[in-house]
């Protein structure tokens, strides 16, 4: 499951995609944190509602653990829930990556929106006693371009839907699926 992607979207990238949206950002002109691999515990850049419009705020990729000696929660589940009540993000990114084989090192693929050098993940968002923030991705079955890597997918939200999805606009379940056939590329980085 996705526990490693890239940021390399640019803060104009990110803003071209905002107003074609139609949607009031704050952000500031400033570049994006980029990095080659955001891992489980890295802090990355994330997209909420804020009143009536967006803003980028910096977050822990997982969800601290859920009892003593368990592991971050990094990926969610999204299959046959509502959250209609929950704090609902997207991961800005360029690229996520999944490996397969069973000998270290694995085989990584990179996947990205064909046509596009950004994308983003739903997922949701969490504060803790301290005023920390963290995040974790929603996950529903494989689409044709992720099942021959792997058994689940990260949801995948199109930049026409971060709207809807940020302010649920639009049934879950037309948001929260796996895309069509040749929506991502794969390339593999690492045999």
């Amino acid at each position: 499951m996705c526990n490693d992607y890239e940021q390399h979207v640019t803060h104009q990238q990110y803003l071209e995609a905002i107003k074609a949206l139609e949607l009031d950002s704050s952000e500031a002109p400033a570049e994006l944190p980029q990095a080659d691999d955001i891992r489980i515990g890295d802090i990355g850049p994330v997209l909420r509602a804020a009143g009536n419009g967006v803003e980028v705020v910096s977050m822990r990729f997982g969800w601290p653990p859920p009892r003593p000696k368990a592991p971050p929660v990094f990926n969610f589940k999204s299959d046959g829930r509502h959250f209609d009540k929950s704090k609902r993000c997207l991961v800005i990114l360029s690229g996520f990556f999944e490996f397969t084989g069973t000998k270290s090192p694995k085989t990584k693929h990179r996947f990205s929106v064909r046509g596009s050098p950004i994308m983003a993940i739903a997922g949701l968002w969490s504060e803790d006693a301290d005023g920390a923030l963290s995040f974790t991705m929603l996950t529903t079955e494989p689409g044709p371009d992720i099942a021959p890597y792997h058994d689940r997918q990260v949801c995948v939200v199109l930049p026409e839907d971060w709207a809807h999805w940020l302010f649920l606009t639009k049934p879950e379940e037309e948001l929260l699926k796996p895309l069509p056939a040749g929506t991502l590329d794969v390339v593999t980085v690492r045999p």
